[in-house]
């Protein structure tokens, strides 16, 4: 139960810092004199990390393993998260976030082969468990800067970023002790070496790629989408709740998955579902009334959060233990990427059109191509 905690802890640190940005956004601007263009793109670079710089990611894990690159990636993603407080002017902000972005998506592709290791008979439980985390430190964030932290501060910005940075640093001080003391008992030593460049030729790797594509598109396309399209119907009251429900529903799945890991995790039709309500869920935030969106929103982010932790999963029930890392790491450098695109040419489709659905549209081919990939996965668990 204690390891359990352990790597629940270290699943916050995976968002915990970086969604303490968007609730200060309108400090920064005026501080820092930020455009709306490199707000966009402030908000943009750790997602984009997350996928180029995954793969660095497996090379640190075959050197010197999962537990020291993941609680190496907490301490410089803790570190380089309060630097950001210490920023002057627009491009140490960013020089400040490339860094932290750096140490989450180098971290990121550790936990898989930690739950390889760590619970090697109880992978679905404890991917659940950190996914779970990471869905809290999301909330707790961009929930509690204003109302809790901020006053705790004194109102400044800089010192609400260094104040998100100080919980990282905890627990990766218990996590570094824990490890220690987990490779001290282990029966055999954690693994290390081995290839870690993706086998970019694999099918299971882009088959794999592509599902977590398909959830991290759908949400980030939500997330960027819904509050200028409330505008557009004057219904810009309903922002606050279907930002709400999109975040806050993802940890309800968590839940779920971890009350019943062992009917959901290795199966297809669990993707398969989630895939088509997915697709159902974003024609109805499209052609639906204002009312409406807000539930469908909140179906989109069950949708995604179920069907990213189902496919981080899957890997280290998969695959070998020596190339977790690198099919993970090919993971999240393939879904983190459409996280990227697919919003963007939602944009320009807005743009182009003049039609406001048709940004949902890109992203909403991933529900269907989610459904697909997952009917065709063979599903063999590795010893």
């Amino acid at each position: 139960m204690k390891t359990l905690a352990v790597l629940w802890a270290c699943g916050i640190c995976l968002r915990l810092t970086v969604l303490a940005i968007p609730p200060v956004i309108p400090m920064l601007h005026e501080s820092l004199a930020l455009t709306q263009a490199q707000v966009g793109a402030l908000a943009s670079l750790p997602v984009l990390l997350l996928s180029f710089a995954a793969i660095p990611g497996a090379f640190l894990i075959a050197r010197f393993g999962a537990a020291r690159v993941m609680v190496g990636g907490i301490v410089l993603a803790g570190l380089a998260g309060a630097l950001r407080g210490a920023s002057y002017d627009a491009s140490t902000l960013f020089a400040a976030t490339f860094v932290m972005g750096i140490g989450i998506a180098v971290m990121q592709p550790a936990f898989p082969s930690i739950v390889r290791e760590w619970f090697p008979e109880r992978i679905g439980l404890a991917t659940a468990v950190y996914s779970n985390g990471l869905l809290v430190g999301e909330a707790l964030s961009a929930s509690l800067s204003l109302p809790l932290v901020l006053p705790m501060v004194g109102g400044n910005w800089r010192w609400s970023l260094v104040a998100w940075s100080a919980p990282v640093f905890a627990i990766a001080l218990v996590a570094w002790t824990y490890a220690r003391a987990h490779e001290r008992k282990a029966a055999a030593p954690p693994v290390r070496g081995g290839s870690w460049w993706p086998d970019w030729r694999s099918p299971l790797t882009w088959r794999l790629g592509f599902i977590a594509g398909g959830s991290s598109s759908l949400y980030f396309a939500a997330n960027a989408f819904l509050p200028d399209y409330l505008r557009h119907l004057d219904r810009a009251d309903l922002i606050g709740p279907a930002l709400s429900a999109l975040n806050w529903v993802q940890i309800p799945a968590s839940f779920a998955l971890l009350a019943f890991q062992r009917h959901l995790m290795m199966r297809r039709w669990p993707l398969v579902a989630t895939g088509v309500l997915a697709t159902i869920a974003m024609i109805g935030l499209a052609i639906g009334t204002a009312p409406w969106i807000v539930f469908w929103a909140g179906i989109i982010g069950f949708c995604t959060a179920l069907i990213l932790i189902l496919s981080l999963a899957l890997p280290p029930m998969l695959v070998e233990a020596p190339h977790v890392a690198r099919i993970s790491a090919a993971v999240f450098a393939i879904g983190y990427l459409c996280a990227v695109v697919m919003p963007v040419i939602g944009g320009l489709a807005w743009d182009v059109t003049g039609a406001p659905w048709t940004a949902f549209a890109p992203a909403g081919v991933f529900g269907p191509v989610v459904a697909i990939l997952a009917w065709g996965l063979r599903l063999q668990r590795r010893k």
